[in-house]
């Protein structure tokens, strides 16, 4: 037999919670509540020591112990059933209509779990498109919260009290529940849900607004990268193929000296291989005359004709005297080992130039970089540091250097340095010998008055109180000036004022490939005072500035 479902089922709604009663309790007056519900309310009674009904306020004292309503819990359990049952849906309306993964399960279905299609923020459950219907009909007229489905409904339940979040507590700076609002936020500075949101959404905004244009930043740089690799990828192409064709060259012309060098021992092997054939054929053909003569000379030694032989031997006598003979030397040290030398020489001297020429194309091949990185922590920094001296030959006559030519002190009194073209006559400056031309990195420590550090082409002025001749005043120098009232840089005879500087040691880093000029306050941490991104032409020199009473060491 089916059961019978009570047709009033409002009776059967908690007036706390306004949903289907969860566990009902009936107090002495009549009245039914969620058990959850009555207790969370008379929790907030305890310091009375009285408790009430929400509903008709009639009191009771003591706490009353709660039960459950048996008879009411089946009840509420038919009309959920019937609910669902009322709903059913054919079978056809559900197929592709279960949750797949990243999609919000309904809360309500058993088995195999429909998409969920909204959450209902009071009852802080899920529900498909059907369980939704049977949500919204099993009370007719209630307004719940429903929005969009979405995931983690606890989350939304207040821990303690399990009651939505729907206060904001300034105070705290946290969402609480209204039982939270008179308990432990009680006092507090708070307002409903949606006025906390109108008021953080301004900053939200502007936020958002923020990270968007960072997103535009990000992707404008990842345009201007994805251009760089592929201008990087076309020139690497170019570069590849162009020296390769330098490089077949080469070989052709190495190949072609090879021929000519051949050659050349191959002519002169041949004129002097001809030369000697033809004295060879000389001398066979004076040798066999010369043995045919001796034969005769034999056979007249032989003869018993004493007139024939006086006759014969003054003929042969005459012959002999009168026959030229070839005249020649024969070099027995004869061989190319000259040659062979100045091939041997002319190879050490390629591979020597190649070897060179490579270093040179190696570092131009390191230079082409897309990315440039900036050294961040002064351990990166300290990678790059350099040793400078202070040349002494530009000093001026008011700064006396010492500790090996890093330490310069200002002198009230001259010294009497020699006349120097390089020397500094009027401003109380200084350069360093050796010069910047890559990266560089150094640190100084300093006291006194003011000071001034610099970069610096070597061909700035020297002589008189010109701006030519001071660092900064000009086109020549980068300048950093320090007092104990203000800091400030130059360049071209234009100042920017910076915040003042307490730290007594400050480093300058110099990336002079990348135009790069920066100077840092060293303390337990590196602040970066100023940087200036140029382009340099000729090779920096480190140039310090001393005010009266001031000294500066390099480190």
């Amino acid at each position: 037999m089916a059961e019978a479902v009570p047709s009033n089922q409002e009776l059967f709604t908690c007036p706390i919670c306004l949903d289907l009663l969860k566990d009902p309790v009936t107090l002495h007056c009549g009245h039914s509540y969620c058990m959850g519900c009555i207790k969370g309310c008379w929790d907030q009674e305890d310091h009375k020591g009285i408790y009430s009904c929400p509903q008709c306020r009639q009191t009771f004292t003591p706490r009353p112990i709660l039960n459950k309503n048996n008879i009411f819990a089946e009840l509420v359990r038919q009309i959920r059933n019937t609910r669902v049952q009322t709903v059913a849906p054919a079978p056809d309306v559900v197929v592709g209509l279960f949750a797949g993964p990243g999609d919000v399960e309904c809360d309500v279905c058993t088995g195999r779990k429909l998409k969920a299609v909204k959450s209902c923020l009071e009852c802080l459950v899920s529900y498909c498109e059907i369980h939704l219907k049977a949500h919204n009909d099993v009370i007719p007229g209630r307004k719940h919260n429903v929005i969009d489905a979405i995931g983690q409904l606890q989350e939304r339940i207040c821990t303690q009290h399990e009651k939505p979040l729907e206060i904001f507590c300034r105070t705290d700076q946290s969402c609480v529940c209204f039982l939270c609002m008179v308990d432990e936020h009680k006092g507090h500075d708070t307002v409903s849900a949606s006025a906390g949101r109108k008021e953080k959404q301004t900053h939200f905004e502007e936020t958002q607004s923020k990270f968007q244009q960072r997103i535009q930043e990000r992707e404008k740089e990842l345009l201007e990268l994805m251009k760089a690799v592929e201008t990087l990828k076309s020139s690497a192409q170019t570069a590849v193929e162009d020296s390769e064709m330098v490089f077949t060259d080469m070989i052709r012309t190495i190949e072609r000296r090879r021929s000519e060098v051949e050659e050349l021992i191959r002519a002169q092997e041949k004129a002097e291989v001809s030369r000697a054939e033809g004295l060879l054929k000389q001398l066979e053909q004076e040798i066999a005359e010369m043995k045919r003569r001796d034969a005769e000379m034999e056979q007249l030694s032989h003869t018993d004709d004493h007139i024939h032989f006086l006759k014969s031997v003054q003929l042969v006598s005459a012959k002999l005297e009168s026959k030229d003979s070839l005249s020649f030397h024969v070099n027995q040290g004869l061989s190319f080992e000259a040659v062979k030398k100045s091939v041997s020489s002319l190879k050490g001297q390629l591979e020597e130039f190649c070897e060179e020429e490579v270093m040179k194309i190696s570092a131009a091949v390191n230079e082409v970089q897309a990315i440039y990185t900036e050294p961040t922590t002064r351990e990166e920094f300290l990678q790059y540091s350099c040793h400078f001296t202070l040349d002494p030959d530009t000093a001026h006559r008011n700064i006396t250097l010492s500790e090996g030519n890093r330490r310069m002190v200002w002198r009230a009194e001259p010294l009497s340095y020699p006349d120097h073209l390089e020397r500094f006559d009027e401003w109380s400056q200084v350069l360093c010998r050796e010069g910047v031309d890559g990266r560089c990195y150094w640190e100084v420590e300093w006291s006194g008055g003011w000071i001034n550090l610099a970069v610096s082409y070597k061909s700035i002025s020297r002589k008189g109180d010109v701006e030519n001749c001071w660092f900064g005043y000009n086109d020549q120098s980068w300048r950093l000036c320090l007092t104990g009232s203000n800091s400030s840089f130059w360049h071209n005879n234009k100042e920017t004022e910076l915040p003042l500087v307490s730290s007594p040691r400050i480093g300058v880093y110099v990336d002079h490939r990348a135009g790069v000029l920066a100077f840092y306050s060293i303390s337990d941490t590196m602040t970066l005072l100023y940087r200036v991104q140029t382009t340099f032409t000729h090779t920096l020199y480190p140039g310090f500035g001393l005010g009266e009473g001031s000294s500066m060491k390099l480190l």
